[in-house]
């Protein structure tokens, strides 16, 4: 069971995880050893899955992100294994998900320009044996980036 001071250091940890056990103390009103033992026991219990640093996409010098829709020809687990092998080699796609609906999958990809995205379109997806059909949405603005889970 969370308890409300572990839901506290969950959201605090979201937000800059590299936020020291000092610094979380004075927020939680616990002392640095009690956030230390805590921030352990979450990691333990698998809560805290890994920690990692939000780049600046315009500095890695990727200006296009996009989602892009795929719809399969074919339905089979041996097609199915095959495309998450080729997402899986593609750098540019920073997240594949299942979906119910028309589309199958959902990637994001980050590329340089429109032209690095017409490259992984025509020549990766849609040379691929079981891709049937591939939309892509290119992202305008973004509103509202990743924030991490709504920690109640």
């Amino acid at each position: 069971m969370l308890d409300a001071a572990d839901r506290k250091l969950l959201s605090e940890l979201q937000k800059d995880s590299a936020v020291t056990a000092q610094e979380l103390a004075g927020i939680l009103g616990l002392s640095a050893s009690q956030v230390a033992r805590r921030r352990q026991r979450l990691e333990d219990e698998g809560h805290i899955l890994g920690y990692a640093a939000k780049l600046a996409p315009s500095k890695l010098g990727l200006g296009v992100q996009a989602f892009v829709q795929i719809e399969m020809a074919a339905h089979s687990p041996e097609a199915a294994r095959s495309f998450a092998s080729l997402v899986a080699t593609m750098r540019e796609a920073t997240g594949c998900w299942t979906l119910t609906g028309p589309a199958d999958y959902l990637l994001r990809v980050w590329c340089a320009d429109l032209s690095a995205l017409n490259e992984l379109i025509q020549h990766r997806l849609l040379p691929h044996h079981a891709v049937a059909r591939v939309e892509s949405k290119i992202v305008m603005e973004e509103l509202k980036p990743d924030s991490g889970l709504p920690v109640f």
